[in-house]
């Protein structure tokens, strides 16, 4: 299941930004966003070796000043570029979420957005 997120008013950048920092601290999501699409991702093709891909994403997040643990490296990025279609950012489960994990997303995308002035929609599906 994928929590796709659309980001309306400036500042769309900063705020895909902040649900990627937001994102390494959940262990239980992955990610992909327009930026990551557009090439100036990790390579997450098929057959590339995933040391390799945790490498990438994490020169891709250190250039961002995001922390991210060496262990998330591996695990942060969708290969699933391809299903992001016209929203700006999604949030992948490893497994169904409960209503309350859905609710805990929503709560830290609203903290992570609220300084940015920005608002979202969110459909899960």
């Amino acid at each position: 299941m994928r929590s796709y997120i659309k980001v309306m008013g400036p500042p769309i950048l900063d705020a895909m930004r902040k649900l990627e920092e937001l994102a390494v601290s959940m262990p239980e999501v992955c990610i992909m966003d327009q930026a990551l699409v557009q090439g100036s991702s990790p390579s997450v093709a098929a057959g590339t070796d995933t040391g390799s891909i945790a490498q990438q994403a994490r020169g891709y997040f250190t250039a961002r000043r995001i922390a991210i643990p060496l262990e998330r490296c591996g695990t942060i990025i969708s290969n699933h570029g391809e299903r992001l279609g016209d929203y700006d950012f999604f949030f992948e489960w490893s497994s169904k979420p409960t209503a309350e994990q859905i609710e805990d997303l929503i709560g830290r995308i609203d903290v992570a957005l609220k300084p940015l002035g920005c608002l979202y929609t969110i459909t899960s599906k």
